[in-house]
């Protein structure tokens, strides 16, 4: 079985070139860098054999760093990769996927944004259907417009973002799960199960959340159901994240397994899987 995790960040060090965000009096609450190298070096211990790499939305819509990691490493590393929405940055769309390793577009919805509502972004919505970009978007709290984006665009690959679960805790975290399991209609939505051991007070193996996790993957099934961690931030293993699914969600068949850790989301994305 392939083991393709949908979502890891990368980021560089605080630089003056590469300033970080001022959240706060020296940083101090960022992590450190977590580079190409690590990245690499966590995968191969967990045995994730490919990895998808969303640059960070608190770094600016940065993605060198994330393309030199695809480049280097092709087999291992591809992108989902950061974008302003200005229509003066429409022309770029059409030789999007020339880039070594990107696959499409990655957004995170914030309160201050207007696009998901007054159809501003209407011109990238079609060129994403026109070039064939599939668009990963984390925005927890707006899934009625989500559905409405994707009825709208049918030809828009969209993928929901670590289910679209708020930031909270268990039964908090997933209020809105009604919501996500309607969207599911729609063939052109596939969910990221993703990062979820963060999204509960449970410890391994995260019963509490089991049967939330099913009735999505019963939406969704196996082919629009994806496997990932957002791993910088887990609270347990890198091995664990992958155990949590392929030995303790016993409604997965063996085949659900294939699907869910890695094939689906090479398909859904475009990245070619070795013969």
């Amino acid at each position: 079985m392939r083991i393709v995790d949908a979502q890891v960040h990368i980021w560089g060090a605080n630089s003056p070139e590469r300033p970080w965000p001022s959240w706060g009096p020296g940083n101090e609450h960022l992590p450190q860098p977590f580079t190409q190298e690590k990245l690499l070096a966590a995968a191969d211990a967990a045995g994730v054999d490919r990895v998808v790499i969303v640059p960070p939305s608190w770094e600016g819509d940065y993605n060198d760093l994330a393309l030199a990691a695809a480049a280097a490493h092709p087999a291992r590393f591809a992108v989902m990769g950061r974008f302003t929405i200005d229509p003066a940055n429409g022309a770029r769309l059409s030789t999007w996927r020339a880039q070594t390793g990107m696959l499409g577009l990655r957004f995170v919805y914030r309160p201050e944004m207007t696009w998901l509502y007054d159809d501003s972004a209407e011109w990238l919505w079609q060129a994403c259907e026109r070039h064939v970009l599939p668009v990963m978007m984390f925005a927890p709290g707006h899934l009625a417009a989500l559905d409405r984006l994707a009825e709208r665009h049918p030809g828009l690959n969209l993928v929901l973002d670590h289910m679209e679960l708020r930031r909270e805790k268990d039964a908090a975290a997933f209020v809105d799960l009604p919501d996500l399991i309607r969207i599911a209609r729609l063939p052109n939505v596939a969910v990221k199960a993703s990062a979820l051991p963060c999204y509960t007070d449970d410890v391994y193996p995260y019963r509490s959340i089991h049967d939330y996790i099913r009735q999505v993957f019963d939406a969704f099934g196996p082919r629009r159901t994806f496997w990932g961690t957002d791993l910088t931030r887990l609270p347990c293993s890198y091995r664990e994240a992958i155990s949590f699914f392929t030995d303790e969600l016993t409604f997965l068949s063996a085949e659900d397994k294939e699907w869910v850790m890695g094939r689906a989301v090479c398909e859904w994305l475009g990245w070619s899987l070795p013969t």
